[in-house]
């Protein structure tokens, strides 16, 4: 475990968000080229410019200059973000609703587009449509064991098809027409274009957090049982060996050949390519871990 793969280095400190607030929760981050966003449980979205710097010994800092921050009129979190750069707009998801607004300026389109009745969504970095001036998103939806694909354009939104699931979804990820869910007892592969579903392995999403990620063209990584993380492609097989996790993590990432796992005490660091441990950072009170555009 000799390898130091990353660094833990601070980008905004607290006073930048907090202000003259007793208390704000950060729920949801998204970060796009050198603009991060923050999602706060007050209903607030904060748009910050992070400046890479690196010093003559060769530390590497980050100066974050706050651009504006928008309160969205709600008395509810702001739960997930997602950056669609080439409509330069961001998706947010508040009170089971996805509302685009502008990157720049945190205002919502004048269309008024949005897709309501979102529980979670993600989007699909392998998508199918072939249009650049659109994304494709996948929402679970409030209605019972359903998933739904969109198309988001610039100021409109269109359903493209409404797949049902044999339990209800609590997490998802998407590569071209693949769905890789995680249900109440299992994980799935559901492709939504043939309504073609193989079961992967049984998980129980009342106990532990289920962890879905796309990592790769028809490739998944999923957290299974016994603290392990499981490689699954599309056809239902594993390509890699597992990495071995502590029991209770809640998040992870991929930054190829690393695969990152957040737990509440610590960050841990192993290779895809031997599957052993590779780092270990301290790290209480963590509860999000995402990977950004390397």
């Amino acid at each position: 475990m000799s390898v130091k793969a990353f660094k833990l280095i601070s980008a905004v400190e607290r006073e930048m968000l907090m202000g003259d607030k007793n208390y704000i929760n950060i729920e949801c981050i998204e970060c796009c080229g050198k603009n991060l966003y923050i999602g706060t449980n007050d209903c607030f979205i904060y748009h910050f410019l992070l400046d890479e710097k690196i010093s003559t010994t060769g530390k590497i800092t980050f100066a974050a200059t706050k651009q504006l921050h928008k309160y969205l009129g709600l008395k509810k979190p702001v739960s997930e973000l997602k950056a669609a750069s080439a409509l330069t707009r961001l998706l947010v998801l508040c009170d089971n609703t996805i509302t685009l607004v502008n990157m720049m300026n945190l205002d919502p389109v004048p269309t008024g587009a949005r897709i309501k009745g979102a529980v979670t969504f993600t989007l699909n970095e392998n998508p199918v449509s072939g249009d650049p001036f659109c994304v494709e998103v996948c929402i679970i939806s409030v209605k019972r064991r359903t998933i739904q694909m969109f198309m988001v354009f610039e100021d409109r939104v269109q359903i493209v098809k409404e797949v049902f699931t044999p339990e209800q979804p609590c997490a998802v990820a998407v590569d071209g027409y693949y769905l890789c869910l995680a249900l109440t007892t299992q994980y799935i592969i559901l492709n939504y274009n043939t309504g073609v579903s193989q079961d992967l392995f049984p998980y129980c999403s009342d106990e532990k957090r289920p962890i879905v990620k796309r990592i790769g063209r028809q490739e998944f990584l999923l957290a299974g049982p016994g603290g392990l993380g499981m490689f699954a492609t599309v056809d239902g097989i594993s390509q890699r060996a597992p990495v071995h996790w502590s029991e209770n993590v809640i998040g992870a990432a991929l930054c190829f050949p690393y695969v990152v796992a957040l737990d509440d005490e610590f960050i841990t660091v192993h290779s895809m390519l031997d599957q052993q441990q590779k780092q270990t950072l301290p790290f209480k009170e963590g509860h999000i871990l995402q990977d950004f555009e390397g």
